[in-house]
């Protein structure tokens, strides 16, 4: 698309990086996560496949259709995979990513469980793109995602897995806070200037959902207002 570093594009580097795990490892991706992260965690409700009674957990998905009412639509698990995805495909709850939350918060270590070092934690904090910025990401399924931009007039960068605010946000992270989301309207951000994290989730479609992302501000938001309270 391209030649590299003339400009950011969202791709699928994370999931290479997974079949690399796999090679150097010598596990399969979801032996290596519960063996290396999961279980060293608790996260016992975090896996790519799920048990009976987790499945009986699971929320239900909706579409937003054009009139803006949700509509329930019905999401299938392929039969097969040829491999796991280092880039997407995790089960969780909000306990579980919470935890992973504050593993990082804490540079790499939580629970007495020891993931990551500290440097290592930095590393993925600080801008890997240099001098270009995320912008405006448009779509190419309007059903699966909307066009986005989830700080206008912010240059934003990319770490080694976060989106980072390169200025405070308009609801309370500071210049330097991390992020990301998932496809059915997930999202979290970790602010380790105050010492935030926080974790919100819905389960529906389009990516970026007006509403959703309203929302999600109005969450962040609350949160901090709470801190200052406090």
């Amino acid at each position: 698309m391209f030649d590299p570093g003339d400009r950011w594009e969202y791709g699928i580097n994370i999931d290479w990086v997974g079949r690399a795990i796999e090679a150097i490892s010598g596990q399969p991706l979801e032996v290596y996560f519960r063996d290396k992260i999961f279980a060293p965690l608790g996260m016992t409700d975090t896996d790519y496949a799920m048990s009976g009674a987790q499945q009986s957990r699971l929320v239900g998905v909706h579409q937003r259709k054009p009139d803006g009412s949700l509509e329930p639509m019905s999401v299938t698990d392929p039969p097969w995979r040829e491999f796991w995805s280092g880039g997407g495909g995790l089960n969780s709850t909000g306990r579980d990513y919470l935890v992973f939350l504050q593993m990082l918060m804490h540079q790499g270590s939580f629970n007495g469980a020891r993931l990551l070092r500290p440097e290592t934690v930095a590393l993925m904090g600080q801008n890997q793109i240099g001098d270009i910025n995320a912008g405006v990401a448009k779509t190419a399924m309007p059903s699966r995602s909307n066009d986005f931009d989830f700080f206008p007039g912010i240059p934003c960068k990319w770490g080694l897995g976060y989106m980072i605010n390169t200025l405070p946000g308009p609801n309370g992270r500071s210049a330097g806070s991390l992020t990301w989301a998932g496809i059915y309207n997930t999202y979290y951000w970790l602010d380790p200037q105050k010492h935030v994290a926080g974790v919100i989730l819905t389960q529906l479609l389009p990516f970026a959902d007006h509403k959703v992302v309203k929302l999600y501000g109005e969450f962040e938001a609350a949160v901090y207002g709470a801190l200052k309270a406090a």
